[in-house]
């Protein structure tokens, strides 16, 4: 890019990385938010209950295989859960979507199958590990810590008519003015952990982490510090992934992939725009040790 070319080969390469980490999650945060805008304007508390089952466990297995339908990555999918949470849908529905679905939907289990030349073991072994992390989040969320954990502010629709009076094209710019919205209030926070997380691949010194890699456990946490330091999207983790599998081996670069696409730098940042504090602290607590003991279950075998 002739705009860096001029820059220290530093500041250029932080810039090119900066640059590659917004382009790459800017098409999800939008997709995110276009969905974010549908919900708010055309789904109601009344119809998310009349087609949600009524126990909860099978409200939890929803919210994962739903997942399965959302071609985002976790960057994308933070607005649309904060959605669906404000549209009176649980949260050990909604929290187990958020884990599941930067993961298991086809686009990621495609890319994780292409990256580890066309096997399918990564995919199924993502694929599981992701189900396995969403069940037991949403069964912790369903039948020990069932309390709110959005963020108490003013919604933007609070001051908009109702929607059941709204003409089509009245709910169709209703929809944008809130994709607009939500893509302003959460795209600042892509920019600053994007930046963050750029600034650490650039100044960090990787041997600083790769010099521990002689035992399972040292490995797998390794993997999950690059995992949120790199920050990347779980469309890209694979490749990434794939490349280091000769020096980690297999469990740590599965807590690689499993660790990336909840918890990372951006995602994080963005969370704290609707999630109380008490509730990100242990989302990271529990998340980390579902995929330590994972990773760690996988070394065994």
């Amino acid at each position: 890019m002739p705009m860096i070319s001029h820059l220290p080969d530093a500041l250029s390469q932080l810039a090119a990385i900066f640059l590659s980490i917004i382009i790459e999650a800017l098409p999800f945060v939008l997709f995110g938010c276009l969905i974010s805008g549908i919900i708010e304007t055309y789904l109601s508390p009344e119809l998310v209950n009349r087609f949600l089952p009524k126990n909860r466990f099978w409200r939890i297995i929803v919210g994962i295989v739903a997942g399965f339908f959302f071609p985002s990555c976790e960057c994308g999918i933070v607005p649309i859960v904060n959605r669906f949470l404000e549209k009176k849908v649980p949260t050990y529905t909604g929290i187990p979507f958020l884990i599941a679905a930067p993961m298991i939907n086809p686009v990621v289990l495609l890319a994780t199958f292409i990256a580890f030349g066309n096997s399918f073991k990564f995919a199924l072994l993502r694929l599981s590990g992701a189900m396995v992390m969403a069940l037991v989040v949403g069964l912790l969320l369903a039948y020990r810590l069932d309390e709110p954990i959005l963020l108490d502010r003013p919604r933007v629709s609070e001051h908009d008519h109702p929607v059941a009076k709204l003409s089509r094209g009245q709910k169709i710019w209703a929809a944008l003015s809130h994709a607009v919205d939500e893509f302003f209030d959460t795209g600042r926070y892509l920019i600053f952990g994007s930046l963050v997380a750029s600034s650490i691949q650039v100044f960090v010194p990787t041997k600083l982490l790769t010099t521990v890699t002689h035992t399972p456990l040292l490995g797998i946490i390794v993997m999950m510090v690059f995992a949120f330091l790199l920050s990347l999207c779980s469309e890209a983790d694979t490749f990434i992934g794939a490349s280091l599998i000769s020096l980690f081996g297999p469990a740590p670069i599965l807590a690689f992939l499993l660790y990336g696409p909840v918890i990372d730098m951006k995602n994080l940042l963005m969370m704290s725009a609707y999630f109380k504090p008490k509730f990100i602290v242990r989302y990271v607590v529990v998340i980390s040790v579902l995929v330590l003991t994972i990773s760690l279950g996988v070394s065994l075998l």
